[in-house]
């Protein structure tokens, strides 16, 4: 089974990608931290008690990686935009397995008590453009959503738009669990996601 983690806003810039996801939503976003191995940052909100929004960018303050970031962020623009989705599995070797070509290989990272392991494509690109989530398994039972205050925010619906919707959705909706996916043809991917705030619906 598969579950719904997090949505990864991406930009070329924290601090711009950040308010301008604030004037949407209307609430501030909270600190989250540094991804030493990707030179990249983030901040959070929460969207749940398991589930959450990430807004990511380049770290400035710290050198270039050697290898190319994750979530395609060597080419990220200054207008934020959704990124991925990234679902949490049981056993990411497994999961992997049963994915696409392009899905990533495991990478352990740990930041302060948190330590996961993440699908990561070693050209930094999103699996299928971000058509197929990202992969990740939690370990120790720690989770960053269950440490944001609730603002009342809550993630409605994911519309993946893309050429193969169709066998994205035979493939991923049998055993995909959380806040509803669409797979939409479209002749190119792209991401939205509905939320639900105290001030209204937003689609970012």
């Amino acid at each position: 089974m598969m579950e719904i983690d997090h949505i990864a806003i991406v930009c070329a810039d924290l601090d711009l990608g950040c308010q301008n996801v604030e004037e949407r939503i209307g609430l501030p976003l909270r600190p989250g931290g540094r991804h030493a191995r990707y030179a990249t940052h983030n901040r959070l909100l929460g969207l749940g008690p398991d589930i959450y929004l990430e807004v990511i960018a380049p770290d400035p303050s710290v050198p270039a990686p050697s290898h190319p970031r994750w979530f395609a962020l060597d080419h990220a623009l200054e207008v934020p935009r959704v990124g991925n989705w990234l679902v949490r599995v049981p056993d990411l070797g497994a999961a992997l397995a049963g994915a696409p070509e392009g899905a990533g290989r495991p990478v352990a990272l740990a930041r302060d008590d948190l330590s996961w392991e993440i699908a990561v494509p070693d050209d930094g690109s999103l699996p299928m453009e971000g058509g197929w989530p990202t992969m990740l398994q939690w370990h120790g039972g720690l989770h960053p959503a269950r440490r944001l205050p609730d603002d009342g925010v809550r993630l409605t619906t994911i519309e993946v738009r893309h050429p193969r919707a169709d066998w994205l959705a035979r493939t991923l909706l049998p055993g995909l669990t959380g806040p509803e996916v669409r797979f939409i043809p479209a002749p190119a991917a792209a991401l939205s996601v509905e939320l639900s705030t105290p001030g209204g619906v937003v689609w970012l």
